[in-house]
């Protein structure tokens, strides 16, 4: 499974983030692993220097070998509650999905 992180403009890129970010992928797909071919995870701060609730925003989609892809969108205060929450989100629709 290929994980590619992408990162707005207002996302600081720390240390390690993209390790985060397919590990968490990973942990929670381990199941599908096989199945899936590439994640893609767009990270993005919907209130740029502002901050605020909900503010950071992960999106993620699947490509599963023979299906369409998936994606899915979760909100949260920090990147790795969104990152977190995406995650999960992925692992139940694309363990639901035909």
């Amino acid at each position: 499974m290929h994980i590619q992180v992408n990162t707005g403009h207002n996302i600081e890129s720390r240390g390690g983030l993209a390790t985060y970010v397919s590990s968490t992928v990973e942990s929670a797909l381990t199941v599908l692993s096989d199945q899936i071919t590439r994640v893609e995870v767009h990270l993005s701060d919907e209130n740029s220097g502002k901050g605020g609730p909900n503010d950071k925003r992960c999106m993620m989609e699947a490509r599963l070998e023979g299906r369409q892809p998936i994606a899915v969108t979760h909100e949260a205060s920090t990147v790795d509650e969104a990152v977190g929450g995406a995650a999960d989100k992925l692992a139940r629709l694309a363990g639901n999905t035909p």
